[in-house]
C-alpha cells in the first residue's frame, strides 16, 4: 500500500512540476514576443547574418526565436527588405555588414537578395561589407557576397569556386532487387519526375534541359562575380575551370576577396571607415531586432492611407486535403483549404485593392492545383492578382500562377513544366517472392481492384490510365493557351514537361516579366490604379493560444488516421508521391533539383 501512495505522490508531484515548467516557459515565450522597440544608437551598424536557407516570408512561430542557435528568427527576404529600406534612411545606421555562411537557398531568392543589397549599396552614402567565418564562402555565399562595396574573410577560412552541379538518384536498380514495378503514365517527353523509378540514369530529353538550367544559374552567378570584379565573364569561367583549390589565400590573389582580415580587424576597418574611436565598442544591431524597428523611428513617414495590397506566401507541394502542414503553423504544403482561408480573409477586407501570390513549389495534385487556379480565377474577376515567383514554381506550381493577370519570375527561378504523370506502384512480387505474403480477394467488378498496389495492370487498365493522364494534359495546355493568349499548338511545342527557367520562360511568352516582390507590387498598384497602400502579409500571424490549438487538432487528426503523409515511406521521394491521391494526376516538377 505504501507503494502506491509513494507512485501516486511522486506522479503527482512530476505533473505539477511539468505544469509549472509550462507556466514558466509560457510567461518567457509570451514576454519574448512582446519586446519593446529596441534603441538603436548613433553609429550603429545592422549586422545581417545569412546562413543556410532565406525563405520569402518572415516566420510568425514564436518558439522560432526562443529556440534558435543563431541568434534570432532566421533571415527572410521580407525582413530583409523592410530593414534595408528603413536602414537607407535612418541616420543613426552608417552601414550594413552581412555576415555569410554556408547559404543553402535556391536561386531565384538569392537573386532577389542580391539587388535588394546592390540597390542600398547604389542609392546611400551608406557602406556595405561581406564576411564570412571558419565557415567559409560556397558561390551561393559569394554570390551574396559580391553585391557588397568589399568582401573579406579570415586568412585561414574556405572559398569555393568551382562551378555548379546537379545530380540525380535513381531507384531502378532498387526496385528491381526488392520487386516494385512502377506502372508510369506520363504525357511529355520531358516530363521527367518519374524517369527515377524505371532508368538508371538521365534521359537525353532531361539531360538537355538540366544542361540549360544549369548553364543559365551560371551565367547570373558568373555575370555578378564579372561586375563585382571588373573581370570579364572569359576570365571567370577560366578561374572556374582552374585546378580546384579550397584555399582563401588563392581568391584573395585572384581578385575575388578584397582583404583577409580576422574578425577584430574588421571590426577597426569598420569603425575607421565610421571615423569612430578605434578603443569604442563597435554598436551592431542585429536583423531580427532591427525588423522591430518601426519605420517612423528610421525616419519615413507613415502611409496614411487605407489601400492596401495582400501578399499571400504559398510554399511548398500541392497536396490534397486539409491537415497537411507542420505543427505550430509552419507552411510546408499548400492544399486547397490554405487558399480559402486566406480568400476568405482578404475578401472580407474591402481596402485589399490587389493581391500578390508568393509561389515556391514544385507542383503536385492535380486536382487541387485545378481547385486553387479556380479560386484565384474567381478573384482576379474581383480585384488585380500577380503571380511572383519564388526559386521553383513549375508543374503545378505554373498552374496555379496562370490564374494571375500578371506573371513575375526571377531569371534563375524554376518553371514551366507543363506536363503531367500518373504512378501506381506494383509490389506483387515484393510481398509474394521476397517477403512470401501473398493475397486472395472477391469483388464485384471486373476493374474494381485495378489501382489495387498489389498487381499490375493489364492492358485494357495501362491504355484507361493512359488516357487519364492525357485528358488532364489537354485540360493543362488548354488553360495555358486561354491565360497566355497562345494557341494549342504553341503551347504544347514549350510543354511537354520542359523545364525553363524564368529568363527563358520569358522568350517562351510563359511569363511576363523579370523581377522579384518588389516589381509585382508595382504590377498589382499600377493595375489597381493606387499610387499608395500598405502591405498586409498572408498567412497571418497566429498568437501562442491559436498556434498550440492548430498543432493539437493536427496531432489529433493524426492519430485518428485522416493524416495524409503516412509514416512508412522510406525517401523524400516515395514521400512526395505518397502524399497525394491514388489515381490523381500529378503536376510535379522532375527530381528534387539542388544546384550546387
Amino acid at each position: 500500500m505504501k507503494f502506491f501512495q509513494t507512485l501516486i505522490a511522486s506522479t503527482l508531484g512530476f505533473l505539477i512540476a511539468v505544469f509549472i515548467l509550462f507556466v514558466v516557459f509560457f510567461i518567457t515565450l509570451s514576454s519574448s514576443t512582446q519586446q519593446p522597440e529596441p534603441y538603436v544608437r548613433d553609429n550603429t551598424v545592422l549586422k545581417i547574418n545569412l546562413q543556410g536557407s532565406l525563405p520569402a516570408q518572415q516566420s510568425s512561430n514564436p518558439f522560432d526565436e526562443l529556440f534558435s542557435t543563431q541568434g534570432g528568427v532566421k533571415v527572410s527576404l521580407q525582413s530583409l527588405r523592410e530593414n534595408l529600406n528603413k536602414a537607407a534612411r535612418h541616420d543613426n545606421i552608417k552601414g550594413v555588414w552581412l555576415e555569410i555562411n554556408a547559404v543553402s537557398e535556391g536561386w531565384a531568392n538569392l537573386e532577389e537578395a542580391h539587388r535588394l543589397i546592390r540597390t542600398f549599396r547604389d542609392s546611400t552614402d551608406k557602406f556595405v561589407y561581406a564576411s564570412t567565418s571558419d565557415i567559409g564562402y560556397n558561390e551561393k555565399g559569394y554570390y551574396l557576397a559580391s553585391a557588397a562595396d568589399s568582401v573579406f574573410s579570415p586568412q585561414e577560412s574556405f572559398f569555393e569556386f568551382d562551378g555548379f552541379y546537379s545530380q540525380v538518384s535513381f531507384y531502378a536498380g532498387l526496385f528491381e532487387k526488392i520487386g516494385i514495378e512502377a506502372e508510369i503514365a506520363r504525357h511529355g517527353k520531358y516530363k521527367s519526375a518519374v524517369e527515377p523509378f524505371y532508368q538508371k540514369e538521365l534521359s537525353e530529353e532531361s539531360r538537355y534541359q538540366l544542361e540549360q538550367i544549369i548553364q543559365d544559374v551560371s551565367s547570373t552567378f558568373v555575370g555578378a562575380v564579372s561586375q563585382k570584379t571588373g573581370k570579364s565573364a572569359g576570365e571567370i569561367n577560366t578561374l572556374m575551370n582552374d585546378a580546384p583549390s579550397l584555399l582563401t589565400r588563392k581568391a584573395h590573389q585572384q581578385g575575388l576577396i578584397d582583404s583577409l582580415l580576422s574578425p577584430n580587424d574588421l571590426k577597426k576597418l569598420i569603425k575607421k571607415r565610421m571615423g569612430v574611436e578605434e578603443s569604442s565598442t563597435l554598436q551592431t544591431i542585429s536583423n531580427n531586432r532591427y525588423y522591430r524597428v518601426t519605420p517612423g523611428t528610421a525616419g519615413i513617414e507613415r502611409n496614411s492611407t487605407n489601400n492596401k495590397i495582400a501578399v499571400i506566401y504559398a510554399n511548398g507541394p500541392i497536396v490534397y486535403g486539409v491537415n497537411a502542414n507542420a505543427p505550430f503553423d509552419n507552411q510546408q504544403y499548400i492544399t486547397a483549404s490554405f487558399f480559402e482561408e486566406q480568400l476568405e480573409d482578404i475578401r472580407g477586407d474591402e481596402d485589399v485593392k490587389a493581391v500578390v501570390v508568393r509561389i515556391n513549389s514544385p507542383g503536385g495534385s492535380g486536382s487541387t492545383s485545378d481547385l486553387i487556379w479556380n479560386k484565384l480565377r474567381e478573384l482576379s474577376n474581383e480585384i488585380p492578382v500577380i503571380a511572383s515567383m519564388g526559386p521553383v514554381a513549375a508543374s503545378g506550381g505554373y498552374y496555379i500562377a496562370m490564374a494571375a493577370d500578371s506573371i513575375v519570375a526571377e531569371s534563375t527561378t524554376l518553371t514551366g513544366s507543363i506536363g503531367v504523370f500518373s504512378t501506381k506502384f506494383n509490389t506483387k512480387q515484393l510481398w509474394n517472392e521476397e517477403l512470401g505474403i501473398t493475397f486472395d480477394q472477391v469483388k464485384s467488378h471486373q476493374y474494381a481492384d485495378w489501382l489495387n498496389p498489389t498487381r499490375g495492370f493489364t492492358e485494357t487498365e495501362r491504355k484507361a490510365y493512359q488516357q487519364f493522364t492525357d485528358d488532364f494534359y489537354r485540360i493543362f495546355i488548354s488553360k495555358v493557351a486561354e491565360s497566355r493568349n497562345m494557341t494549342l499548338e504553341e503551347v504544347d511545342a514549350v510543354a511537354q514537361g520542359r523545364v525553363w527557367t524564368g529568363e527563358d520562360a520569358l522568350e517562351q511568352n510563359l511569363v511576363d516579366l523579370l523581377g522579384g516582390m518588389e516589381e509585382a507590387l508595382n504590377i498589382a498598384a499600377e493595375k489597381a490604379e493606387i499610387s499608395d497602400y500598405q502591405l498586409v502579409t498572408y498567412p497571418k500571424a497566429k498568437d501562442f493560444y491559436e498556434l498550440l490549438m492548430s498543432s493539437a487538432q493536427a496531432k489529433a487528426k493524426s492519430l485518428l488516421g485522416n493524416s495524409l503523409l503516412p509514416e512508412y515511406e522510406q525517401t523524400e521521394k516515395l514521400k512526395a508521391l505518397f502524399r497525394y491521391g491514388k489515381g490523381d494526376p500529378l503536376l510535379l516538377f522532375p527530381y528534387a533539383l539542388n544546384i550546387q
